[in-house]
């Protein structure tokens, strides 16, 4: 049965894993199919076309596994390739930017957002078009943060070399006077403690992560696509490289046990 297939979800590499995380827990019958492109990460220093192309590649290997959705769990990648994915993939196609930017103008009381992204998506402006499609008053201000990534990775979330880094990334966005910001790349919420600290308690955080899951359920739910059967779920993980090192990230996060994540290069071909 096609509701029975299951969810495609890739990103440049663990980030991604926070919103498989939002997924599991809000959709617990589903199965996911998990990609994470670890031998190129990050993405967020590339070029437009290379990450078109390598979300290509991925969303192929994808629907060679028969999935009945595709996630794409990277900001970067959905800001370059969502309207390429979607126009050219068999099956619905959902980025991470959309949800975020809605919550924010939901949220906002005096319309200034702020945006903290890769360089790649914070140089797209996407948040900004999307947020001003919305409500076109708002004032979104962007701040690159290109140190997060591999801070996260590292394992220093509560380094205080991580703070420091904090505090120089916002105070310019703090100064605009934002009451809301948004954690535009999926590896952001890991720093959620440090982040919620260093902007104060009148900056309410938007999670991207959290919000996909919620337009995901929702998406399938108006296409008839959620699972109904009482099959157990089933993850399967991919990555490009590093598949012990991704394997112990995915334990820190996820609600449930990974033991191994299977490495495949077949995707660069």
């Amino acid at each position: 049965m096609t509701n029975d297939l299951p969810i495609g979800v890739f990103d440049s590499g663990v980030g991604g894993l926070t919103v498989a995380k939002e997924i599991m827990l809000r959709l617990p019958k589903e199965s996911l199919l998990y990609f994470g492109d670890t031998a190129r990460v990050p993405y967020g220093n590339k070029s437009e076309e290379t990450v078109i192309a390598y979300s290509r590649q991925i969303a192929r290997f994808l629907c060679s596994h028969s999935v009945k959705a595709i996630v794409i769990a990277c900001n970067t990648a959905s800001a370059f390739a969502l309207d390429t994915l979607s126009a050219e993939l068999p099956v619905p196609v959902i980025g991470v930017v959309k949800p975020g930017a809605k919550a924010a103008a939901a949220i906002t009381k005096t319309g200034n957002i702020g945006v903290i992204a890769t360089s790649g998506t914070i140089r797209s402006g996407l948040y900004g078009r999307y947020l001003r499609s919305i409500s076109p008053d708002v004032h979104v201000f962007g701040q690159a943060c290109p140190l997060f990534v591999p801070l996260v990775e590292e394992g220093l979330q509560n380094d205080p070399v991580t703070r420091t880094m904090a505090e120089r990334y916002l105070t310019p966005l703090l100064s605009k006077g934002v009451d809301t910001l948004v954690l535009g790349c999926t590896h952001y919420p890991l720093l959620t403690e440090v982040i919620g600290e260093v902007a104060g308690p009148d900056v309410t955080l938007v999670n991207p992560a959290y919000e996909t899951a919620k337009e995901l359920a929702s998406m399938l739910a108006g296409r008839g696509l959620l699972k109904t059967s009482d099959t157990p779920s089933a993850h399967r993980f991919f990555v490009s490289d590093g598949e012990e090192q991704f394997r112990r990230f995915a334990n820190s996060i996820l609600p449930c046990e990974l033991e191994e994540a299977d490495v495949n290069r077949k995707v660069f071909s």
